[in-house]
């Protein structure tokens, strides 16, 4: 029973990695990007 349940958890987590992983991918890097600041940083 303990064999069953350690490989379906880590088949579940094996695909919740694979899923971020894939998403990780698509984004554009954050390298090089600027914050937009207003002209008064009072607000």
């Amino acid at each position: 029973m303990a064999d069953g349940y350690i490989e379906k958890h880590q088949q579940e987590y094996e695909e919740r990695r694979e899923a971020y992983l894939r998403r990780k991918r698509h984004l554009p890097p954050l390298k090089g990007r600027q914050l937009q600041r207003p002209d008064d940083e009072a607000l």
